[in-house]
């Protein structure tokens, strides 16, 4: 055995009892309560004095290739049209050396954060051509020591309205992306941009991540059509949308139509607390609409939902530590969570709802299963949303990537 966690509490089991969680070549080799499994010799033992073990987290939705610029951009206005604006701006100057620069910074936050799986949403334009892309692509090799990155390219400035966009989004398929994204809002045809990422994604055999509806009127929106093309091309469980704030804002009845149309499609539902939050409402003088989806109200329906970061450190959202805990504690806080269930439900929806999203099969805490792991100073999941604890240390495949010490008091 090359390491073994001792005195364990662990995410889906028995939360008054401890466990001894036993890890050998990068898995999860046994798991036994505390006290019961035989004697073994391991290289490594660590008492975990009854902390909370959980696969590591994942970030489904984040911008490596946009993120620490805020120092180089004007964001007075904090409008989403004035953020587009700013980075289209910056693009200009970008290098795939630089990208990697500030990609690796937010890169080595979220590990520290215990982010142990990641897609990243890198824009393709004729401005930028590849070189973010090739900024990002670059760290996949190198911090696969840490977390494992997939890369979604996507139109961000538009793709029918934007000459030449089409042509890079293939390139960057055939040179490792993995995952072909979208931005209708931003085209001159909606319709027919989703109907174009559906041929690129049919073409490659890639998932759709999409943003979507990303606004605050509800007179036209793109859910249903986008569900409508999952349907007509087979492609559910391969489909996710994000931000989606216009659904925060339709009545009862319109909501649980569009959630039954959602889980009937398969199609997943990102919501992004922090950006959401920050960009949505601007145009009102007083009672301002935040307009974050509540997305845990779709799981009753069979949707599947997750909360991502989404922008760290850039005009759209300002902030940022990479700490997932903290998406989770700031949706739980806007959108009303508080019922045990729902909050724990919060903490699945940054690690076994994304994981899903991804679908990651070799996810959790269970024998056989790659030991990609965070240990938690806290002892059940909804104390980990409610009070955000620090996460003390992670392991990918069974090797420990980052550690921190617990607070300690110096009494008198």
């Amino acid at each position: 055995m090359d390491t073994l966690l001792r005195n364990a509490r662990i995410l889906g089991r028995d939360y008054t009892a401890t466990f001894d969680v036993g890890i050998d070549a990068g898995r999860i080799a046994a798991i036994e309560p505390t006290g019961a499994m035989p004697a073994v010799s391991a290289a490594k033992v660590i008492d975990l004095d009854g902390r909370l073990v959980a696969p590591a987290f994942v970030e489904t939705h984040i911008h490596l290739d946009k993120s620490c610029i805020l120092d180089r951009c004007t964001s007075e206005k904090g409008t989403l049209d004035e953020a587009i604006s700013q980075v289209a701006l910056q693009k200009r100057s970008f290098t795939a050396e630089d990208v990697a620069a500030r990609a690796r910074r937010t890169l080595e936050n979220a590990i520290a954060q215990g982010t142990g799986v990641m897609r990243t949403h890198v824009e393709v334009d004729p401005v930028v051509g590849l070189r973010g892309f090739d900024g990002v692509l670059s760290l996949v090799d190198e911090y696969r020591w840490a977390i494992d990155i997939e890369v979604c390219v996507f139109p961000q400035e538009g793709l029918l309205n934007n000459p030449g966009t089409d042509e890079l989004l293939v390139a960057a398929m055939k040179r490792g992306a993995r995952v072909i994204g979208a931005a209708p809002y931003c085209d001159s045809d909606p319709h027919a941009q989703i109907d174009r990422i559906f041929e690129i994604a049919r073409e490659f055999d890639a998932d759709i991540d999409m943003h979507l509806d990303f606004g605050m009127a509800t007179d036209h929106m793109d859910i249903e059509y986008v569900c409508e093309v999952t349907d007509k091309h087979g492609y559910g469980g391969r489909v996710a949308i994000g931000h989606v704030t216009k659904l925060a804002l339709v009545d009862p009845e319109r909501f649980a139509r569009i959630a039954n149309t959602l889980a009937n499609a398969g199609v997943a539902v990102t919501v992004l607390p922090a950006t959401d939050l920050y960009l949505m409402g601007r145009d009102r003088t007083h009672a301002k609409l935040r307009s974050v989806l509540p997305v845990h109200e779709l799981l009753a329906h069979g949707v599947n939902g997750n909360l991502s970061s989404n922008n760290i450190l850039n005009p759209f959202t300002p902030f940022g530590d990479c700490s997932l805990l903290r998406m989770a504690n700031l949706y739980a806080n806007i959108c009303h969570v508080g019922r045990r269930d729902e909050i724990r439900e919060c903490f699945e929806m940054v690690t076994r709802r994304s994981a899903k999203l991804l679908r990651r099969d070799d996810y959790g805490v269970d024998i056989g299963r790659a030991a990609d792991l965070v240990v938690i100073d806290t002892t059940a999941p909804e104390h980990a949303v409610a009070e955000l604890p620090p996460v003390l240390m992670g392991f990918k495949r069974g090797r420990m990537t980052f550690s921190r010490q617990p607070v300690t008091l110096h009494r008198p």
